[in-house]
């Protein structure tokens, strides 16, 4: 039994002194070293173009449509010469109608002038008639005066004289008011001509003005007419423009000749100009009609949609990457390097343009701001830099444009 005891004691000795080698070594062992610093990567604010862009959608149409209806109502259409797309000139013959009626009343008319100036010439030699036979009664009755004062007429015939003489007198201005009716007849049937030479002119449909023919609804055999659909429409000039429509919220920024970038279906991008802002908003969309005059290019046509934007303002301003500007509690804050030491700033954000964001208050030229994972730094934090290779590139050139304030993106480096 003695044995067993010293056994058991020895064997338990060699532990003990284990665990208390193990808690001297634990004492004198030197502090854990603090945490390596962490890496980061920055670039430099810096001074770039930022432009400020309001987004518009709409359809193109003519700026000046001219409509083409037939002067000459009730003709048949004979002959079109013209189809969509063709260019034309001022005075150019579109379409013709019918002339047989017109011709014939043109005919009727001049025949009507005609008689109408013989007649005018027949009252003329009527008023030389009756004044020739006015004078001779005139001369009669002063003849037959003298021979009754000299008592060698008698009264009765004095009295034959002197009702000749009122007669031919009566004559002669009758004549004179044929005359003058006939002059009116003439100017009637002259009026009559001009205007059956009208119509026959009026059978060939014109273009008021150089442009493009856009539409044709005129039909070989259709009569005419001024009511209804136009015969053409041209495109005066070829201009073809933007109306663009635009949210209300953004009426104030616009201003006529802002520049405009138009991307139409089919052709890409077309540039242009604010020609006309909105003179109401709709109630019902809250949306304003602009009119952007496009510059000339092949394939432009009414109807085509295009969206696009106006650019309101450009100037240069302080930016920095869009992945660098949080959003807290506060508002807009930027992670700034120091001396290797991070500084939480709250800065001022502006407009974000083509993947950077502006800055406008809090933050100098030339200072380093973490570009990716600033979420994960805290102020105080010790950093190693690095710098971005091309910040725009990973940023990425993107055109689209929140409004200021808007939430930006924090990625999570590698």
């Amino acid at each position: 039994m003695f044995r067993t005891l010293v056994a058991l004691t020895l064997l338990a000795a060699p532990a003990h002194a284990s665990d208390a080698a193990s808690d001297a070594a634990a004492e004198n062992a030197a502090p854990a070293p603090a945490s390596a610093a962490q890496p980061a990567t920055v670039e430099a604010a810096r001074v770039t173009p930022v432009e400020l862009r309001v987004p518009v959608s709409g359809s193109l149409v003519a700026r000046s449509p001219a409509l083409i209806y037939p002067q000459l109502a009730g003709t048949e259409v004979t002959e079109l010469l013209v189809e969509p797309g063709d260019r034309v000139t001022r005075g150019q013959v579109l379409a013709r109608l019918s002339q047989s009626a017109v011709k014939a009343q043109l005919a009727q008319a001049e025949a009507e002038a005609q008689r109408s100036e013989a007649a005018v010439r027949q009252a003329s030699n009527q008023i030389d008639s009756a004044e020739a036979t006015f004078a001779q009664a005139l001369a009669a009755l002063k003849r037959t005066r003298q021979l009754q004062q000299g008592g060698s007429a008698t009264r009765a015939a004095l009295d034959d004289v002197i009702a000749a003489e009122a007669a031919a007198r009566a004559q002669a201005a009758s004549a004179r008011d044929g005359l003058a009716v006939a002059e009116a007849a003439r100017a009637q049937a002259e009026a009559a001509v001009d205007l059956a030479r009208l119509n026959l002119d009026w059978t060939e449909v014109t273009s008021p003005v150089d442009g493009v023919v856009s539409a044709r609804d005129a039909q070989l055999g259709v009569m005419g007419s001024a009511s209804g659909d136009p015969m053409f429409t041209i495109i005066s000039d070829g201009s073809i423009e933007w109306q663009a429509e635009v949210v209300e919220t953004a009426l104030k920024g616009l201003k006529l000749g802002d520049p405009a970038i138009a991307t139409v279906a089919g052709l890409g991008e077309v540039e242009g100009r604010v020609r006309r802002l909105p003179a109401a908003v709709d109630p019902a969309t809250r949306l304003g009609e602009l009119r952007i005059t496009l510059d000339a290019s092949d394939g432009l046509r009414p109807g085509l949609f295009a969206s696009g934007w106006v650019i309101i303002d450009r100037h240069e301003g302080l930016t920095v990457p869009l992945t660098a500007v949080l959003d807290d509690a506060g508002g807009q804050v930027v992670q700034v390097v120091a001396d290797g030491t991070v500084e939480t700033r709250t800065v001022a954000a502006g407009v974000i343009w083509q993947g950077r964001r502006e800055i406008l208050s809090g933050l100098k030229a030339g200072e380093q701001v973490i570009t990716r994972a600033g979420a994960f730094f805290r102020d105080g934090d010790h950093v190693v830099t690095v710098t971005a290779p091309d910040a725009g590139a990973e940023a990425g050139a993107d055109r689209d444009q929140p409004p200021p304030g808007g939430a930006a993106r924090a990625e999570v480096a590698p």
